[in-house]
């Protein structure tokens, strides 16, 4: 690979080449689009809340390295991909690509069932055998099988090696952050319970100097 991406330039690109297989009808697309894109809350990993000068930060940074390209025909610049082309992707091979680049390592399943929107498979051999070509290229490698896993991911290199530990971790991450909600919904759901029991105390007080008063 004769280039490194960043986390927010795998993003950026992730998010152009998925919107040019979902809504071409919409691309390229303008920043405000392409922030919209990248800050998605469905289909990506982690959820980001990128800023303009941020994406515009890695467009710029993109276009440098002559994978993304700006129009300035309209009123409003618009921005497009060229990394597919570059690479002689074909769209199956791009949709993959760019599942992998919005939401990290996944399995062939995975892949398959997230692509429906941007490409078609008839069945898992398609998944693999376009994996394999982008592995060719140097695009994608496979995980190896951790322990408790079934099947084995498949990872984007375009932002370099995986740090196994870091995705250890990262697989940890949202059980212990479910298992920190959980605990909070716990606190809350024991702070409104001994409210109301003060409450309903104070009412039963309220209601026996009422009753006494009319006795």
């Amino acid at each position: 690979m004769d280039f490194m991406l960043n986390a927010i330039e795998v993003r950026v690109l992730g998010s152009l080449m998925e919107k040019e297989l979902a809504t071409p009808e919409y691309y390229p697309l303008s920043l405000n689009a392409l922030i919209n894109a990248c800050n998605q809350k469905t289909n990506r990993s982690p959820v980001l809340a990128l800023d303009a000068d941020t994406v515009a930060g890695a467009l710029q940074s993109l276009k440098q390295q002559q994978l993304v390209y700006q129009s300035d025909a309209s009123r409003v610049p618009k921005y497009w991909q060229a990394f597919a082309k570059q690479k002689n992707l074909i769209s199956r091979e791009a949709a993959l690509l760019s599942l992998l680049l919005l939401r990290g390592p996944q399995t062939a399943g995975e892949l398959r069932n997230r692509s429906e929107t941007l490409c078609s498979f008839e069945n898992i051999e398609e998944v693999f055998h376009s994996l394999e070509n982008l592995s060719t290229t140097g695009l994608v490698v496979q995980l190896p099988r951790q322990p408790g896993q079934k099947e084995q991911r498949f990872a984007q290199l375009l932002a370099g090696e995986l740090d196994m530990t870091e995705q250890a971790n990262a697989r940890q991450e949202p059980v212990m952050m479910a298992r920190a909600a959980a605990s909070d919904r716990i606190t809350e759901l024991e702070k409104t319970v001994a409210t109301l029991q003060e409450e309903m105390a104070a009412l039963k007080q309220a209601f026996a100097i009422f009753k006494k008063e009319f006795e």
